[in-house]
């Protein structure tokens, strides 16, 4: 009898485990449906309330006034410099400055941004945090870079050849009729072949963005670490009325 009970258990045992091995499995079908997500969707109660007080601290935090803006900046009012780009690219000069200085002992030479990446006016009247995003949404940081005379030519070159506003600090660029380069000073000074320039752009430039490769030929990368639209944020804050026109850092001559 005790034998019969033996097979028994065996047998059980050999069935559990059998039963438990997992099987193969594979995919049949995939099946779904469109959900359009539009206004008339009803709102859920217990979302909104959870995320109203965020929203509204948010809101007043962007929203608070930093600053006055006595008419309109924008990125369209010159030819070869405009009013915005010349307000952008001294906010770098004035805000990276300190950081670049105490880190080196070198204070920065130029500033050189991309006149694409202006991507809202400043409008006439109060200027907030939230300007401050719509003007610069990416999240680009300042990085300063030792350049050799042969790749700030090449940047020049560059300048001269794309006829487009891009913001410049800390450069006076002249050209002739027929866009031929005339002169060219770096803070006040001739340029010198034989120098290097610390020059102040953003990360997507630094690696070659807008095809600003001459940004690529490069000795040294210092990363600030600190985000252009923070630099904006900080000179909203320190500055009662901005001010920003259309000047000569970069005209054509006759």
């Amino acid at each position: 009898m005790s034998l019969k009970i033996k097979h028994f258990v065996i047998i059980i045992t050999l069935l559990g485990v059998y039963s438990c091995r997992q099987q193969p499995q594979s995919i049949k079908a995939i099946s779904g449906k469109q959900l359009l997500i539009h206004e008339e969707l009803p709102a859920s109660e217990t979302v909104e309330a959870f995320v109203r007080p965020y929203r509204e601290h948010l809101n007043s935090v962007l929203d608070s006034a930093l600053a006055y803006a006595p008419h309109p900046i924008t990125r369209t009012d010159g030819t070869l410099n405009s009013s915005e780009g010349n307000l952008l690219a001294d906010i770098v000069m004035q805000e990276a400055n300190p950081i670049v200085e105490a880190r080196t002992g070198r204070k920065i030479d130029f500033v050189m941004l991309n006149h694409g990446g202006i991507r809202s006016l400043i409008s006439q009247g109060e200027v907030t945090a939230r300007t401050a995003y719509e003007v610069m949404p990416f999240e680009n940081v300042i990085v300063i870079l030792a350049m050799k005379g042969q790749a700030v030519r090449d940047l020049v070159d560059y300048l001269v050849s794309s006829g487009e506003p891009h913001p410049l600090s800390g450069m006076q660029v002249r050209i002739g009729r027929d866009r031929e380069l005339k002169s060219f000073l770096i803070q006040g000074a001739p340029f010198d072949e034989d120098k290097t320039y610390y020059v102040a752009t953003s990360d997507y430039l630094a690696k070659g963005g807008d095809y600003m490769d001459f940004f690529k030929s490069r000795d040294t990368l210092i990363d600030t670490g600190y985000y252009l639209r923070n630099a904006m944020i900080d000179h909203f804050k320190r500055v009662d009325t901005l001010r920003a026109s259309v000047d000569d850092r970069f005209i054509q001559i006759n």
